[in-house]
């Protein structure tokens, strides 16, 4: 008997792993993920070129105006603040509204296409599979940031001078440590989306279109960014996802401030754990018919 039970648990996660493997795959294929990835690279290249043209005779960009995304003034002097201004530019919509059309299609496109009866089959089993479902999902939350910052950084170091990096305090730190910071401002971004991924995945669950997965994980995003946009509504601000997202900016203080940053990451956590549970007590009580 004992011996049968530790036999059962490699292979439990080798199916596990496989799983995971497997959704990576088939998500990364897909001409959907790659044109998403395309415009998110694509923004970056976008911010570079429209300060560099606005720049070229040696005035301020928007006129000393201080407009556009955060960061933005910064670029001409440091190429590595592209990565800070894509990030910031991409987070409040294009970000998002990549990870909303991945996560609210993970089940209901399964569904619609038919395979998800096929998939169950496997000895994975339903939990196995919404687990793997997001774990893909929040894979796609990392390999997007990390492309909007690869890409900027690319752009940056092409059109703009490198060098230390005068942080949001006035102080000033090395290249590498500012490259380091920028990897992790993009790690951090990533986690920031996690709480919609969880979202977008129980909204999933609920249909079998993926159309309607998505458009209404979408739908749900812009109504709640309108919602953290009301002053009226301030009470409930820091309850919203959305609300900590550009928290990342204080990881370029000299030192570090975390407090918004960890409840961004804490607010996440919660999110996820909520829906997550919600998506799963969907998904294991859901009648599969396709």
């Amino acid at each position: 008997m004992l011996q049968a039970e530790a036999t059962a648990l490699p292979v439990r996660r080798h199916w596990t792993l496989g799983l995971f493997r497997s959704e990576l795959t088939t998500t990364f294929r897909r001409w959907r993920t790659l044109a998403l990835l395309g415009v998110l690279a694509a923004v970056p290249v976008l911010i570079g070129v429209a300060v560099k043209i606005e720049t070229s005779d040696g005035g301020p960009v928007g006129n000393g105006g201080g407009g556009g995304p955060a960061f933005i003034t910064q670029i001409t002097n440091n190429g590595l603040f592209l990565v800070f201004a894509a990030l910031a530019a991409t987070l409040p919509v294009f970000l998002p509204m990549a990870i909303g059309v991945v996560a609210g299609d993970a089940i209901a496109g399964e569904s619609n296409s038919g395979t998800l009866r096929y998939l169950l089959v496997a000895p994975a089993g339903r939990t196995r599979l919404l687990l793997a479902k997001y774990a893909a999902a929040c894979a796609f939350c990392l390999v997007a940031a990390l492309v909007v910052a690869a890409s900027a950084l690319a752009v940056g170091s092409l059109l703009f001078p490198l060098g230390d990096v005068t942080t949001i305090s006035g102080t000033r730190i090395s290249f590498g440590d500012g490259l380091l910071r920028a990897g992790l401002v993009a790690v951090v971004v990533a986690a920031s989306l996690t709480g919609l991924a969880a979202l977008g995945l129980f909204v999933s669950t609920l249909t079998g279109s993926g159309i309607a997965a998505m458009a209404t994980t979408v739908g749900l995003l812009i109504t709640v960014q309108i919602l953290d946009s009301i002053p009226q509504l301030h009470g409930i601000h820091p309850y919203l996802f959305p609300h900590y997202w550009l928290s990342f900016s204080d990881l370029l203080r000299e030192p570090v401030y975390w407090d918004e940053v960890l409840k961004n990451l804490g607010l996440q956590t919660v999110y996820a754990a909520v829906f997550g549970s919600a998506a799963w007590a969907r998904f294991t009580a859901k009648d599969i018919t396709a």
